[in-house]
């Protein structure tokens, strides 16, 4: 049947609301769809990938197969709009709103304190949604399943599962089943689990008591769950009754045609077949997870998509004698539910292979993939690291093939792939059908993964083992091995397998096993994916898994026949055990108010963030949800492909033959100056030489963001190469490195104490090293600007996601060759920043203004994922090398350290980074003696930049790395060398400022008691012993952060205040809001100095013309001078209305502002503030670098596989010093999102690049950063009570940075756990681990028999796929 040429009607419903689509471009994805033309702009663009769950929504329909209403989560990123006919489709703004009323998984994720920046919280309240659709009353588990597929950069998830945990029926206070073991409100095992005061669980001082009036109250209620409004499923929406009715009816084949692409939908698989044969070439597409990403992120084009999704033969579910038949197009989602209840109702030796399949499934990448990819499109995806394919493998699974020229079956073996996505199947034929077998009896089968990351991650290797006996025998009758990630293809290990066949299941067969497979699995030492000896040595690492297990099932079912089999030795048998993670459990400590406080004064209460109901409902307003202007463009840059270049020609002539082009933007366009940076040291566009990978050279401008994305591709650049540097190590690479040539950003940093060079004669001395891999911000919402001319005087005004408005008008201004004035910068909220929008988003900014200016016309860009990581840095990689000298108490007399740090192409903030690293290189350790150098190296990589710590982190890092050494050096324990060595009250530090209110130790004390540390550290080692292949290992760290720029000018602020008629107060100051809760704190501010509710007070934005010459919104003072700013104007309105007061006591605030208006005195104040007496000289090494210090002390225990290289993060306490807490709801936030992002740094985030500078990691299918699953499974943080701070706005101290180093205490605890596994090989001495603990680090590390069989090749000898950056 040939389609219409003219196209179909499109019809579905939006939140209730009928669409009728007549014109429909197959290219258009939902989210797309929603956000520019209905104007739904609630869900967002994260990735554009399906990785992070920004974008989710629901997706109800009427399943007539299974005669039912379907919802389920979808990534509207990926979702074709054309798929939609006959769908429902609900987004956040469909569920509640801030007008009439809040859905309650919208309420209870504001109330619970789970939305900071608000930039994912509409994709999480839509995943929790979805789920209560389903179950109203679902279980802790399935709230955790549901988010596997969403991400978070700001929360640490911590407050999210606790406010949704609200919904689930069988959790109560922490997580724990309540008052049953490990309940917080258990005596029991209060002593281990710090219960819910750390210790006094139910006794007079319980938290939970009544109150005491001699000590100072501590509270663990963030909020009140009482208040929440009850979940009543009857009053959710109904499913369009038209759905209803046009469900049963015989669809009709669809057809749309756009500019590039047809989408054709069959109803029969007669059409399909036809189809297919027309359209050999033509991709099916059922959840568009994979075409999808080829399109956007791999430029690849196909003009025709055939979209099975209707075909009934494809969608049937069969139980036959030989196994469960899958039509292609279920989904996997449904795989998963029909192989469940299998296993539940048949004997288990039949779903020996159903139960390895769900296995898989339940790490398959998030919910939202599973419910819309087919099992079809995995299996002709034919990707080599597919997670199911190993499986399906090697359990032999039959597949039915269907074309015009009939059916015929194939088994799914050695030579079904035939080439890097590639298979045997015609492109004529289909893929009808799957048929997962039943095992038999004497059958056994495994399967594995092994990724970055356990949730939603890519599988480095993935494996399906099968092996079956001779009958009542542990003889091999037939074993297949496959396995994915060590070739081109789903590979069968044929020769092993061979070989292993009649051979009897015992130590023998292990160890020749292994030996063939090192042989066969080989991998050449440039391989594509890199981490070749990692992935060689999963091989074994599995097969041993498989061995044991199977020795284990073969013991139990010839009920303990010991001729039979050997036994499992019991050291041995928790490496068989499948991942199991326990609920979250968690307790959150800080100090009450005083009593007496006035209930209007909410200053030190957990005040919800004031935009968390909007960012819940998704009306809070971020920079691309501003509506369109009229004939506003859209920008997509040209980036450099190369490291090091001369540009010889740019090319735009193909680009104008894109629709909707309307020019091509450069150098010559620029009319002020095209230098820019924070060292003058860059340019808006390269000009003659490109300097590293995403150099931007140009920009396209046009009509649409696919116009333009399009045309920006067409755009040809031919260059001459020159020779890029890319390491900043010489041995990691044969070509060069930064050190090695000295490519250095300016003059080398030198700190030394004097009488350093007399100290190694007097005590022991060692060496050692460190590299710290960088880190990309992952913000939610990428880099934006909106620019609009306005038309006269050369105005500008820019609508930009920054943290630095000053800068960004001054570089906008420069750019444009116009003064300051005429260009206003306004930032509404930021969907993260963490340091990446303190400089870096003026380099798309700037390139907006500039083809605003050009086209007189408004210009918008928002860059994609992989763009913005491309471009934007992170932060900076250090290489740290040190010798140590010490006395044999452990005691640390002196310090030589070198830190290198690679700055990328330009300066940036690089000085200020490296200057913190060395004012830092202490940590919290008194060291008498220090010589430090820092040395900043240029490479051919983007600019790094600013990110949380600001170098802070990479200094502390490597204090812990010698610290660590050392307690290895001395045989003593860690905890002990460290708290010798801490600073005391009054010490100087190596840049002599004396410390004062030094809280540490309290900290220390505190967390070292409330974490149970010494009874659980014996449980450890006990454990260690009677386990071989899971090793725990536990570690407290401090940290002491200097608070303040070091730069002395920046740390002031402005305020201005403005008092309406009516009693209403609009609030502006210099800081902008990211997420960290600046807004409101300056509200509770405010509204203590002025003495009125926080309700009278409101905060519009952050703008250059209300605030000018702001400093950047970083280094954690934003509070500290801000507050004090807005305090200063408050204070002045209030000095102008004290003889109004004297005249009316007893009248209210409306009252008083009434009379100050009729009596001519001003409501309008500024106000101003900056930190007195800073400033600090490296050459002298005299002056005040830092206000103050905060402090804090984290414990944390994890448990590795030693196999594997996995690791889980069972506990972690934190006592943090905040000075008196502003808002202890926003402050703990800010401790949790720092540690679990501190917790990516250290072990899991890792930027991979080529060794020509070429960015690998550019999406979350990439990188991974921490998701739901990993943060701690138990997680406590506590405010230290009673230390007010003196020098910060009532009492208060920085947050934003400082507890994201406690997160070295998961490193550490790692590197613990690995002593423990090395000892077991017979290793003692000190090894070294380098950042992050990646699983391939951890596995390298546990030195065993199977990392020995697979030695590493020579360094120097190959080209390398990644290199150390």
């Amino acid at each position: 049947m040939a389609p219409n040429e003219t196209g179909d009607e499109l019809v579905f419903f939006v939140n209730g609301k009928k669409v009728v689509e007549k014109d429909v471009d197959p290219e258009t994805t939902l989210l797309t769809y929603l956000r520019r033309k209905l104007g739904l702009c609630g869900t967002k663009l994260g990735c554009g990938e399906g990785g992070c769950g920004a974008c989710t929504v629901m997706i109800s329909k009427y399943d007539p197969f299974r005669r039912k209403i379907l919802h389920h989560t979808a990534n509207a990123c990926l979702f074709p709009v054309c798929a939609l006919h006959h769908v429902a489709v609900t987004t956040v703004e469909g569920i509640g709103n801030t007008k009439s009323r809040l859905h309650p998984a919208q309420e209870r994720i504001a109330k619970s304190h789970g939305s900071q920046c608000g930039f994912c919280t509409p994709g999480i309240v839509m995943s929790m949604y979805t789920l209560l659709r389903n179950k109203p009353e679902p279980k802790m588990e399935d709230i955790e399943d549901a988010f596997q597929g969403n991400l978070c950069r700001c929360t640490g998830y911590r407050p999210i599962l606790e406010g949704y945990r609200t919904f689930a029926k069988d959790l109560n206070c922490c997580g724990r089943v309540a008052n049953g073991t490990g309940c917080c409100r258990s005596e029991r095992e209060n002593s281990m689990n710090g219960g819910c005061c750390r210790g006094k669980a139910n006794g007079p001082d319980c938290c939970m008591n009544g109150k005491d009036d001699n000590v100072t109250m501590m509270s663990s209620s963030l909020f009140n769950s009482s208040e929440f409004q009850p979940l009543d499923p009857t009053q959710e929406p109904i499913f369009p009754p038209e759905l209803m009715t046009q469900g049963n009816k015989q669809q009709k084949q669809l057809c749309f045609k756009g500019e590039r692409v047809m989408w054709i939908q069959p109803t029969t698989l007669k059409e399909l077949v036809a189809l297919k044969s027309q359209y050999p070439n033509a991709k099916l597409v059922v959840g568009n997870t994979e075409v999808g990403i080829e399109m956007r992120l791999k430029n690849m084009l196909y003009p025709v998509i055939i979209a099975p999704a209707w075909i009934s033969e494809m969608n049937a579910v069969q139980h036959t004698e030989m196994g469960v038949t899958f039509g292609a197009a279920c989904t996997l989602s449904l795989v998963e539910e029909v192989l469940r209840k299998a296993v539940a109702e048949l004997p288990p030796y039949k779903t020996e292979v159903f139960q390895a399949v769900l296995e898989q499934l339940r790490w398959f990448a998030g919910p939202q993939i599973r419910n819309v990819a087919a099992l079809g499109g995995n299996i002709m995806t034919a990707s080599p690291i597919s997670d199911l394919n190993p499986v399906l493998m090697a359990s032999g699974s039959k597949l039915t093939l269907v074309s015009n020229e009939g059916k015929r079956t194939v088994t799914m073996d050695e030579k079904f792939f035939t080439g890097y996505r590639k298979t045997i199947v015609k492109p004529e034929e289909i893929l009808l059908s799957v048929e997962i077998p039943y095992s038999r009896k004497g059958e056994y089968f495994s399967a594995f993964k092994q990724a970055s990351r356990r949730e939603d991650d890519i599988a480095i290797v993935t494996c399906g083992m099968r092996v079956l006996f001779q009958d009542g025998t542990s003889r091999v009758e037939e074993i297949k091995l496959s396995y994915g990630g060590m070739a081109p293809t789903t590979v069968l290990a044929l020769k092993t397998c061979q070989e292993l066949t009649g051979r009897d299941w015992n130590e023998k067969l292990l160890q020749d096993a292994c030996r063939l497979l090192a042989g066969e699995m080989d991998l050449s030492a440039s391989a594509p994916g890199g981490m070749v000896d990692f992935r060689r040595t999963l091989t074994l690492s599995f097969f041993f898994k498989f061995y044991l297990t199977v020795l284990q099932k073969l013991s139990k079912n010839h009920n303990g026949n010991n001729n039979l089999c050997e036994p499992v030795p019991s050291n041995y048998i928790s490496a068989t055990e499948l991942f199991h993670k326990d609920p979250i459990a968690n307790a959150q400590l800080f100090q009450e108010v005083p009593k007496g406080q006035a209930v209007e004064d909410m200053v030190g209460r957990p005040l919800m963030h004031v935009s968390a109901a909007k960012q819940a409902c998704g009306e809070a307003v971020y920079c691309d949800d501003i509506p369109h202007y009229e004939k506003e463009l859209y920008l997509t840059l040209v980036t450099s492909t190369k490291a090091h270049a001369k540009i010889l020609s740019v090319d735009a002539s193909e680009a104008q033959s894109v629709p909707g082009f309307v020019c091509f933007v450069s150098a010559k366009d620029v009319p002020g100056s095209n230098i820019t940076g924070i060292a003058n040291d860059e340019t808006v566009f390269a000009e003659d030489v490109v300097t590293c990978v995403g150099h931007i050279i140009g920009a396209v401008v046009a009509d649409t963001q696919e116009h333009s994305r399009r045309a920006a591709k067409a755009v040809k650049i031919k260059y001459e190469e020159l020779k890029p540097i890319v390491t900043i190590q010489v041995r990691w690479l044969r070509s060069a490195s930064a050190v090695s040539l000295g490519c250095f950003l300016h003059d080398v940093r030198h700190l030394v104490t004097p009488g350093t060079p007399h100290l190694w004669d007097i005590s022991f001395h060692f060496l050692g090293e460190m590299y710290l891999a960088g880190q990309e911000h992952f913000y939610l919402e990428t880099h934006c600007t909106l620019a609009v001319p306005k038309g006269e005087d050369g105005e500008m005004e820019l609508f930009v996601s920054t943290q630095n408005l000053m800068k960004t008008q001054e570089f906008a201004a420069n750019a444009l060759g116009v003064p300051s004035n005429r260009v206003v910068v306004r930032v509404k909220r930021m969907g993260g920043g963490f340091g990446g929008k303190e400089t870096r988003s003026t380099i798309l900014t700037t390139a907006v203004a500039v083809a605003a200016f050009k086209t007189g016309r408004p210009v918008r860009c928002m860059l994609d994922r992989d763009e913005d990581m491309l471009i934007s840095g992170g932060r900076h990689p250090f290489l740290g090398r040190y010798k140590v000298g010490f006395m044999k108490n452990g005691r640390v007399k002196s310090l030589q350290v070198s830190y290198y740090s690679n700055g990328g192409n330009s300066v940036d903030l690089s000085y200020g980074v490296m200057d913190r690293a060395l004012l830092h290189l202490d940590n919290s350790y008194n060291i008498p003696n220090v010589s430090a150098v820092g040395t900043v190296c240029k490479t051919n990589l983007a600019s790094n930049t600013a990110f949380r710590g600001f170098g802070g982190p990479q200094g502390m890092m490597i204090a812990e790395c010698w610290m660590s050494d050392l307690a290895r050096k001395c045989g003593l324990p860690p905890e002990e060398v460290r708290k010798l060595n801490l600073y005391n009250e009054g010490d100087l530090t190596h840049f002599n400022q004396k410390l004062e209110g030094f809280t540490l130790r309290r900290c220390w004390d505190e967390c070292l008691s409330s974490c149970s540390y010494h009874a659980r550290k014996k449980l450890i080692e006990e454990f260690n012993k009677q386990n071989r292949w899971k090793k725990r290992g536990m570690c407290i760290i401090p940290t002491k952060f200097g608070i303040s720029f070091t730069v002395p000018f920046l740390n002031q602020a402005g305020a201005l205040v403005h008092v309406y008629t009516d009693g209403s107060v609009l609030l502006t100051h210099g800081g902008t809001e990211m997420g960290q809760g600046l807004h409101t704190k300056m509200i509770q501010v405010a509204s203590r100095s002025l003495g009125i509710p926080t309700s009278k007070i409101h905060i519009s934005e952050t703008s250059t013309n209300t605030v000018p010459n702001t400093s950047p919104t970083a280094a954690s003072v934003s509070a500290d001078i801000n507050g004090m700013a807005v305090h200063n104007a408050c204070q002045t309105i209030l000095k102008r209305l004290e003889p109004i007061k004297q005249s009316n006591p007893k009248g209210s605030w409306e009252d008083w502002i009434k009379a100050a208006y009729e009596n001519c005195v001003s409501l309008s104040a500024t106000g101003f503030y900056r930190i007195p007496d800073l400033g600090y000289d490296f050459e002298k090494n005299e002056g005040k670098p830092f206000c103050y210090f905060s402090y804090g002390v984290a414990c944390s225990e994890v448990e590795i596989d030693c196999l594997t290289g996995d690791h889980k993060n069972m506990r972690t306490d934190i006592v943090m010093d905040v000075g008196t807490s502003l808002n202890p709801a926003i402050d703990i936030g800010q401790i949790e999102g720092a540690f679990v992002q501190g917790l990516g740094l250290f072990t899991m985030e890792e930027l991979r690049y080529s060794p020509e500078g070429n960015l690998y990691t550019r999406g979350p299918g990439m990188y991974k950063i921490p998701a739901f699953g990993d943060i701690p499974t138990e997680f406590y943080v506590s405010l230290l009570r009673d230390c007010p701070n003196s020098k910060a706005v009532y009492s208060s101290k920085a947050v934003g940075e400082p507890p994201l180093f406690l997160s070295a205490s998961v490193f550490y605890a790692i590197k613990d756990a690995i002593y423990s596994a090395r000892k077991d090989s017979g290793l003692t001495e000190p090894f070294r681990l380098d950042s992050p603990a990646t699983p391939e680090r951890i596995r390298n590390a546990c030195v065993d028999i199977f990392t020995k069989m697979c030695p590493s090749a020579e360094p120097g000898t190959f080209k390398p796929w990644s290199v150390r950056v």
